[in-house]
């Protein structure tokens, strides 16, 4: 079972030469984390805002654990979409009531047990949080209605490494329930790599590549060369290059490499860099 699928989701804005996510198709087993990078303005929260039906879209079809209707599956999915999701007046006491009614498995015992390990406030206002409140207030809010699916559009966006390190920790130990499945956009590529089953890459919207991380980095490697060495491998086997006075350095795919060329292992990141390059 999928977590959710996507097929051929499309959104346009208005004008002519505005942004256009275009025919996006990608899908999430159950039990798996994806990472959704991209640069600012690639089409992250677009995609996530279509596919949770903030944002009406102008084709393609969305499911969540095999199920066409976002609206049966809501007490299933935690979302969050950013810092401000709560009104400034309100305080996680208040929160925990208005959640009571809007979720039927609300769970307000995990509830305020979260809000202790966060050492989040129950009587302090949102306006009054940091940044790395809110997003933690959001995230107890998302694990509190026995969600098995987690969409978080950039949760560590703005924070400061030692606060990212815990949320990240925080997703991981979501998933040691071999159910559960998440879907994290960030353009932070540090944060998912050490997080993530899969990768989705999106560019200007539309979706460069979508993998298995790990077959990603057995499928890509990184070579130091000349542009002339470069010019004789297989074109379509170079995905992205960046070069310097000193030479070109591009990753590539290791099946267009001849056995007794010198290749080395690329990670998430440096790959992430280089297929921006090369789709510019």
């Amino acid at each position: 079972m999928n977590a959710f699928e996507i097929k051929n989701m499309s959104k346009k804005y208005g004008r002519s030469d505005s942004f256009e996510l275009k025919d996006v198709s990608l899908a999430l087993p159950s039990g798996c984390i994806m990472g959704l990078i991209g640069e600012n303005g690639a089409g992250k929260t677009t995609l996530i805002n279509a596919m949770l039906g903030i944002i009406s879209r102008n084709s393609g079809s969305v499911s969540f654990f095999d199920k066409p209707e976002r609206i049966e599956a809501k007490d299933d999915i935690g979302v969050v979409l950013g810092e401000e999701s709560f009104p400034e007046t309100m305080n996680p006491t208040q929160v925990n009531k208005m959640m009571k009614g809007i979720y039927s498995k609300w769970d307000e015992e995990k509830y305020f047990a979260l809000l202790d390990k966060f050492s989040l406030p129950a009587k302090k206002t949102f306006k009054n949080f940091s940044r790395g409140m809110k997003v933690k207030l959001s995230i107890a809010v998302a694990l509190s209605h026995n969600a098995k699916l987690l969409i978080l559009d950039e949760p560590t966006n703005g924070l400061d490494p030692v606060i990212r390190d815990e949320i990240v920790d925080i997703f991981y130990e979501f998933t040691r329930n071999p159910y559960n499945s998440v879907l994290i956009s960030s353009h932070i590529v540090s944060d998912l790599e050490k997080l993530c089953d899969y990768i989705a890459f999106l560019h200007k919207g539309r979706l460069v590549l979508c993998e298995e991380k790990d077959r990603l980095l057995e499928q890509y490697g990184i070579i130091h060369c000349t542009a002339e060495e470069l010019e004789k491998i297989e074109p379509s086997a170079v995905k992205g290059k960046k070069e310097s006075p000193y030479g070109v350095e591009a990753v590539v795919e290791r099946r267009a490499i001849p056995a007794d060329a010198e290749i080395s292992p690329v990670g998430v990141e440096e790959l992430f860099v280089l297929l921006v390059k090369g789709a510019r």
